[in-house]
């Protein structure tokens, strides 16, 4: 499953270049209200509606009525321009319309960028739960730039961020202990922004090379999404959804807790990690009296087995170990010191 990274600031020459060494009969662009503007000149235009509330079967069926109206086959290139939701929703629907449909990605967030447009996993939200329908497809190939980045709000940025900072947790130490330097009221500094995408990133190819279908240890790229997807389930029952990254970065410091409580990951850590997450992202409002309807979101994440709550945790930044079972009462240990940490 091996996707072409390419690292560029000229989007635009990378993608004629894709384009025009393919024998493609049409070039068709799938892309939100917030990026169409971005569309190549002379592709075919499909824009969906922006935001993670319509990341859905109903949108999925109108880009494949779409694809249907344009004359797509198996010979078109598509190319999905947008963030996270564009990546993993028309990449599923350009994997299944007559079963398979070349597509490339070019990622405009930075949360797309380092998450959703990386390692092959595509699908839309069903029933309340996030990913909960898709397939494994992996891009041809991923433009990789930081030129949309200074159109982004402060909000998205922080929101992609935490995926930079999971990746580091995997990884590096030193390269965490960078990461948790950032200023993000201080200008974009291009170059230094794209060799950090640029060691994020490969943490993720390095992972899903090894384990493309998340068989194993791809399981470890889930660290901070069991709880993080609870956090952001809940959020979407309320009708009020929170940023993935903002989830995800209470998921990781909660995970974190779990870690120092389980497998001794060090407190220093945890601390460490906490701090920058409080200082940046603003608390998720919940309380004790929400435990059980997290806990339930917990059993039913696809991570989960016979109902047993699993995580990723840590030993220490870089030594990760999956399917790790948590108990109710560890959970709810974890969360009452997240709480306290976050001053919720």
């Amino acid at each position: 499953m091996k996707q072409n990274l390419i690292y560029t600031n000229n989007v635009e020459a990378a993608i004629n270049g894709i384009a025009d060494g393919g024998n493609h009969n049409l070039t068709v662009c799938i892309a939100d209200a917030n990026t169409a503007r971005y569309a190549p000149a002379g592709a075919g235009l499909i824009t969906i509606p922006a935001g993670d509330e319509n990341k859905t079967l109903e949108t999925v069926t109108r880009v494949w009525d779409e694809m249907e109206r344009m004359g797509v086959t198996r010979r078109t290139l598509v190319i999905n321009l947008g963030g996270g939701m564009v990546t993993d929703l028309g990449g599923f629907a350009a994997a299944t319309f007559k079963r398979g449909v070349r597509f490339i990605n070019v990622p405009t967030t930075l949360l797309g960028t380092v998450d959703a447009a990386v390692g092959g996993k595509t699908g839309f939200n069903y029933n309340g739960l996030k990913n909960e329908i898709g397939a494994f497809a992996p891009a041809s190939d991923v433009i990789i730039s930081t030129r949309f980045l200074d159109t982004l709000p402060v909000e998205e940025m922080k929101s992609g961020y935490a995926e930079v900072v999971k990746h580091a947790m995997l990884s590096d130490r030193g390269e965490l202990l960078r990461l948790l330097e950032h200023d993000f009221n201080a200008p974009i500094d291009h170059e230094n922004l794209l060799e950090r995408l640029r060691r994020s990133v490969q943490v993720k190819v390095d992972i899903v090379a090894r384990d493309p279908n998340e068989q194993g240890e791809r399981k470890a790229l889930n660290l901070g999404h069991t709880v993080g997807h609870a956090f952001e389930a809940l959020a979407m029952r309320r009708g009020g959804p929170v940023p993935h990254g903002y989830a995800v970065a209470w998921g990781l410091v909660a995970e974190a807790i779990l870690s120092h409580l389980l497998l001794r990951f060090p407190s220093q850590d945890v601390h460490l990690l906490g701090n920058f997450v409080r200082d940046n992202y603003r608390g998720f409002p919940f309380t004790c009296d929400d435990y059980d309807e997290l806990l339930e979101l917990m059993r039913h994440d696809k991570k989960s087995r016979n109902g047993e709550i699993t995580c990723t945790l840590l030993t220490s930044i870089g030594d990760y170990r999956i399917d790790q079972a948590v108990t109710p009462d560890d959970v709810t240990a974890a969360l009452d010191i997240l709480r306290d940490h976050l001053g919720l």
